[in-house]
């Protein structure tokens, strides 16, 4: 049938729907502006699968692509989409709501880039070399955007960091 989707590129898709989901609305701190960079990745993904799923690693790819349209986004002044203040309505741990609120919160106020070190370093747990070669860094840039986005985290988030980790 024309225009069916390969099963190996649907398998693919279902399996990385989800950790791509979680790394959108870290990056984009909205759930709706999420699926969209999700849909355009899987969209992107699907237009050169042929050659993407002969490379090493198609999820090291499809994060690569995620994190550079996010920022990509965020680059473009046409955009008239803005991130919500407004958080959703999820049941999770009491004891740490508030931090993450705040975590969440900062993370919004930071730019692209520096949001998108620290999501994939600290949140993603991802090494060094990983986020470098995701955002296109040498591994001493994102050392030193790691610090210096943490940096300015702090500074967003002053005192409040502290009342709330203790």
């Amino acid at each position: 049938m024309v225009g069916e989707a390969p099963a190996d590129y649907l398998e693919f898709a279902a399996a990385r729907s989800g950790p791509l989901m979680r790394t959108a609305c870290l990056l984009t701190g909205d759930w709706h502006l999420a699926e969209d960079l999700v849909q355009e990745t899987l969209a992107k993904m699907y237009r050169s699968w042929r050659r993407i799923s002969r490379v090493e690693s198609p999820v090291a790819y499809a994060d690569t692509v995620l994190v550079r349209s996010f920022i990509s986004q965020r680059r473009r002044r046409s955009s008239t989409e803005r991130p919500s203040d407004r958080l959703p309505e999820a049941a999770g741990p009491a004891r740490d709501t508030e931090l993450r609120i705040a975590l969440l919160e900062g993370l919004a106020r930071m730019t692209a880039k520096d949001r998108a070190v620290l999501v994939l370093r600290y949140w993603e747990d991802r090494s060094v070399e990983e986020t470098s070669r995701v955002l296109q860094l040498s591994p001493g840039a994102v050392r030193t955007r790691s610090m210096r986005a943490l940096e300015r985290l702090r500074a967003l988030l002053g005192d409040e960091l502290a009342d709330l980790a203790a």
